[in-house]
């Protein structure tokens, strides 16, 4: 049903804004990022997006839950200002590959941690989650965006 790869993934430095709720109402924190992003121009000193997921939503109530929509910062790059530093551990994750409208990614968040994760023998590490954005909805339609989940491993 969906494609899951083991992958190394870099480190990564990420610039963001805190969303605290269900995480299908982060739309509202990333339009913000994007708008804070076009008005000072920090475009050119990131490599994309990517919304950072910290709590399980079948162990915390949905009114808590903790997540972050981000800019991944170039190396070098400075974090801007109102925006706060959140660091991706570099190493080994589950990648799922995903694609459509964000609005219906649930299913394949559901077939990596009910489906493969079980089956597959590995155990997650304990850190964030997140889903790295492709290709931009600003250009892409809802049924062409690309989306990767990735869920950290141990070793």
């Amino acid at each position: 049903m969906f494609d899951v790869t083991i992958t190394t993934q870099p480190a990564r430095r990420v610039a963001a804004l805190a969303h605290i709720g269900p995480y299908n109402e982060i739309g509202g924190c990333f339009q913000r990022l994007n708008d804070l992003a076009a008005a000072r121009n920090l475009w050119p000193g990131t490599a994309g997006m990517t919304g950072i997921y910290h709590d399980d939503p079948d162990h915390v109530a949905a009114s808590d839950l903790r997540a972050h929509a981000g800019l991944i910062l170039q190396d070098g790059a400075a974090l801007p200002d109102g925006l706060e530093m959140v660091d991706l551990p570099g190493g080994t994750y589950a990648a799922l590959h995903y694609q459509g409208p964000y609005e219906n990614i649930g299913p394949a968040w559901t077939h990596l941690f009910g489906t493969w994760l079980p089956a597959s023998g590995r155990t997650p590490t304990g850190t964030p989650c997140y889903e790295l954005y492709l290709n931009s909805p600003s250009n892409t339609a809802p049924e062409n965006l690309k989306t990767d989940i990735c869920l950290p491993l141990q070793g």
